[in-house]
């Protein structure tokens, strides 16, 4: 006896199909798959139109060709530059993250533009393991503006 979902075999002699299922029939039509695209999630995210920048957020674009230095700094997922502003016993410590490359030519580079804004030797902490550099005091702006001017 068939069970549910079953379908009973016949015999020779009990009607023109014999052992074989036939599958459903169907008709593929490709003249209202566009109705269906309209439904699906776009493959990649479009560029924002934006007429000039920096935007009025104060956004603006990598340079589409990186720069040819020796080390990276990639943006996060978000386009954004990775300059952190952190907290460490009390004092404001700026750190740079997602650093690729020579490190240690990043922060000789970096110790050279905050000289040249008047500072004294900025003490900072270089992690090659991680890829991130810390900075004593309150260089987070700074070091943003630093980044866009060498096009990242």
């Amino acid at each position: 006896m068939g069970g549910f979902g079953e379908q009973k075999l016949r015999g020779p002699g009990e009607g023109r199909f014999w052992g074989v299922l036939t599958p459903p029939r169907y008709e593929e039509s490709t003249a209202e798959f566009g109705f269906v695209e309209r439904l699906l999630p776009p493959s990649r995210i479009p560029d924002p139109p934006h007429p000039k920048y920096p935007t009025p957020s104060g956004w603006s674009p990598p340079a589409d060709p990186p720069p040819d230095l020796p080390y990276l700094v990639r943006r996060s997922r978000l386009h954004n530059l990775p300059v952190c502003a952190g907290l460490r016993q009390g004092r404001r410590l700026p750190e740079l993250r997602r650093i690729h490359g020579d490190i240690w030519a990043l922060e000789r580079d970096l110790r050279a533009f905050l000289g040249s804004l008047g500072a004294p030797r900025v003490a900072a902490q270089v992690n090659e393991v991680t890829g991130t550099l810390r900075l004593r005091g309150h260089w987070g702006p700074q070091v943003r503006l630093w980044l866009l001017q060498r096009g990242f």
